[in-house]
């Protein structure tokens, strides 16, 4: 069984799990790996024999570490491959019925069952049985729509839930999850986002669910139940000055980090069930442009922003110190401003 990063063996052992980090960009290949240990960057791994088609807005290792999915501008919008110690494996078959148009967000169910992608257009979030032969065929559509362009995208830990952040009011969507689908959306939080909803995500619990957006406070945080939104906690006392982008929850979930859209362009808070705490000093060094993703590894023990200026990736040391001096940059960087960032 693996748990934050080990692997727990039958005799009561354990081992390390190898890291990976990727990170998706705006210009060929489109998408840049590399290992990772607790001494950061290793060499880069070859590119993928079939890279995505364009800008590849977002990627995520699947929960078992074979698989790596990447959403792109264009067509096919997702693009899966297999992954190991070496790398990439060969490109997946696309599915079947594609999204509609540019990819967005991408993630796995946490039972590795599922992968989902939010994306311009109707219906604005696609979702297909995965498996080690790939994609199945497509879910039907949630019998509700998101109201807008998807731009992410998260299952619940149990897998029984997902959430679409989007453009246009509510901002966010939420439904139950099962292996038939989509049910009924979840009633609209009491207390709505204030613009455009970016990224989206639950606490490791499932007790909590987190949007960003890209008007003041820049992002919404409430409590989640079977029931689903919860009264909305109280804003942060330090809120990002504009927009936000990518939000994750700490392994523990005693922390969240957020890239923002105005120095330091990375953002991050103790977090408990009474909300936020006081924000964390900046890192010493910190990104020189918009942070767009952000991630946790998962021993919680680093964290890594995607950001869009040189070096197009950031890595961190995390305690519950905060930020620690940041790791030396990759020897060969991303082609181009980073658009998110995925630790396996």
């Amino acid at each position: 069984m693996i748990v934050g990063g080990i692997v727990m063996l039958l005799n009561g052992a354990v081992a390390a799990v190898p890291v990976d980090i990727a990170v998706a960009h705006s210009i060929t290949p489109f998408i840049t790996t590399y290992p990772w240990s607790s001494a950061g960057f290793g060499t880069k791994y070859a590119n993928p024999g079939t890279n995505p088609g364009s800008l590849s807005a977002g990627c995520t290792f699947s929960p078992s570490g074979n698989a790596l999915a990447v959403c792109s501008n264009s067509s096919p919008y997702i693009s899966a491959y297999a992954w190991s110690a070496s790398g990439f494996g060969a490109k997946f078959a696309n599915p079947a019925t594609l999204p509609t148009s540019s990819g967005r967000a991408v993630v796995f169910l946490p039972t590795n069952t599922e992968v989902a992608v939010a994306h311009i257009g109707s219906p604005y979030i696609s979702v297909y049985p995965w498996s080690g032969a790939g994609f199945g065929t497509k879910f039907s559509n949630p019998g509700t729509l998101p109201t807008g362009n998807g731009n992410g995208v998260a299952f619940s830990p149990a897998g029984t839930e997902i959430a679409v952040s989007h453009v246009s009011s509510p901002f966010i969507t939420t439904y139950p999850w099962s292996g038939s689908g989509f049910g009924t959306k979840f009633a609209n939080p009491g207390t709505l986002p204030t613009g455009n909803g970016q990224s989206v995500a639950f606490s490791p619990a499932g007790t909590e669910i987190a949007v960003t957006h890209n008007t003041l406070p820049c992002v919404s945080a409430y409590p989640w139940s079977a029931s689903g939104f919860g009264t909305k906690f109280a804003n942060p006392a330090s809120p990002m000055a504009t927009r936000s982008f990518g939000v994750a929850f700490s392994p523990a979930g005693t922390e969240i980090a957020i890239g923002g859209g105005v120095s330091p362009w990375i953002f991050a808070y103790p977090w408990s069930a009474s909300g936020f705490g006081t924000k964390f000093a900046n890192p010493a060094t910190t990104p020189s442009n918009n942070g767009t993703g952000v991630a946790f590894s998962p021993a919680g023990t680093e964290i890594a922003v995607s950001a869009q200026a040189t070096p197009f990736v950031l890595a961190y040391p995390w305690s519950a110190s905060g930020f620690g001096t940041k790791f030396a940059n990759p020897a060969t960087l991303p082609a181009s401003d980073g658009q998110g960032v995925a630790f396996s």
